[in-house]
């Protein structure tokens, strides 16, 4: 059984971290799809702090990985779920009240043609890299 999950992972810390064993607590094989540099600036307006690699890195080395592949599709992640072919799609449930599909260009009648299980896993509320971010500068 293969999940995929997705994200940007930028200052990698343990609500990241907490996910990720989440997910692997579910399946044997956990891919994450990691948003290009390039992407992260076009969507959020500015650079991740860790490049593509050195976010990569973060996530192999924690353990709770088994393969990162790059998101090419940038909001259209269909192309990186059909190289992975999961069986779920695991994402926070900070989802639950926005529109995940329309993020992520597909709808539940695609996931169902293609038999993929959208859940959602615990959001850690207390971390973010948002927070992080605003420590730093106030410190």
């Amino acid at each position: 059984m293969k999940l995929y999950t997705g994200g940007t992972f930028d200052l990698f810390h343990y609500g990241h971290m907490q996910f990720l064993k989440n997910c692997k607590r579910l399946s044997r094989r956990v891919i994450v799809s990691l948003n290009t540099d390039e992407f992260i600036e076009e969507y959020k307006g500015k650079k991740p702090f860790l490049s593509f690699e050195e976010r990569k890195k973060s996530i192999l080395m924690s353990g709770c990985a088994d393969e990162v592949i790059e998101n090419s599709g940038g909001s259209d992640s269909k192309p990186a779920i059909l190289s992975v072919k999961p069986d779920i799609i695991a994402i926070g449930d900070d989802w639950c009240k926005r529109d995940y599909y329309k993020q992520m260009d597909f709808t539940q009648e695609w996931l169902d043609e293609r038999e993929i299980l959208l859940i959602y896993l615990p959001y850690t509320r207390d971390i973010s890299t948002t927070d992080i971010i605003k420590r730093v500068k106030n410190s």
